[in-house]
């Protein structure tokens, strides 16, 4: 997709501080971080939120990337990971991705 700037990310054509990826995913800093840590972790392909998700592998391999980068961060005290979906969720790109946030205590209710 040649608008999104995820995409645009995942192809190397915009830069970001990639702290992990693979072939199929990318984890990289956010740049208005809301905690001390703040990685956003997304597929190289453009999947457009969660409810867009269709291969369960792929959903797996994310969200054993969250928990590999928050071991890589030392998150060993706890961290959070948060998904928006759509515009009512919060969801500002739409392109799926998860929020990897941590090395702060987090507080409840969300949002």
């Amino acid at each position: 997709m040649t608008d999104c700037v995820f995409c645009g990310i995942a192809s190397g054509a915009i830069a970001a501080d990639v702290v992990a990826e693979t072939s199929d995913w990318m984890a990289f800093r956010d740049l208005e971080p809301q905690a001390p840590v703040h990685v956003l972790v997304i597929p190289r392909a453009h999947v457009s939120s969660l409810s867009a998700l269709s291969d369960g592998p792929l959903g797996t391999e994310l969200l054993l990337a969250c928990a590999a980068v928050a071991d890589s961060e030392g998150l060993e005290d706890g961290y959070r990971v948060v998904t928006n979906v759509g515009e009512d969720g919060g969801q500002a790109v739409p392109h799926l991705h998860f929020h990897v946030l941590g090395a702060r205590r987090m507080g409840w209710p969300p949002g």
